[in-house]
């Protein structure tokens, strides 16, 4: 059954949100003429960011992956079934996003769209 609505949000700087664990923080490190730094959050140009971050939102919306969330990186499409269940998807989606600390790009938000353009390739839900 396909869905009356799609609602496309957009992570904020993704997998720059991913806080590495100390050990690994220190193999990120680097000198410049004002000292030596080191990352703290995920990096982009390393080996599996792209990875790590994917698993991070299989991680954030467990359950809802294929059902009523679509994540790809840091792209994120919410499904609804009826224009009326939009709301309640909503609100799980953020809950979940919410509780993980996960911050998104408002000025990338389109809510209640029957299809829309991701990646380049227009989306339409006609499962």
């Amino acid at each position: 059954m396909g869905c009356e609505t799609l609602s496309f949000l957009d992570a904020y700087s993704g997998y720059h949100q991913i806080k590495m664990k100390e050990p690994d923080q220190l193999m990120t490190s680097f000198i410049t003429t004002f000292g030596m730094y080191c990352y703290v959050t995920m990096p982009f140009g390393l080996q599996n960011t792209g990875a790590t971050y994917q698993r991070c939102m299989l991680h954030v919306f467990r359950e809802h992956i294929g059902s009523t969330v679509e994540a790809y990186v840091d792209d994120l499409v919410v499904k609804s079934k009826r224009q009326g269940d939009l709301i309640q998807v909503l609100k799980i989606a953020f809950g979940c996003l919410r509780a993980n600390n996960i911050k998104l790009n408002p000025k990338k938000f389109v809510f209640s769209i029957p299809r829309g353009m991701l990646l380049g390739y227009i989306v339409v839900d006609d499962s």
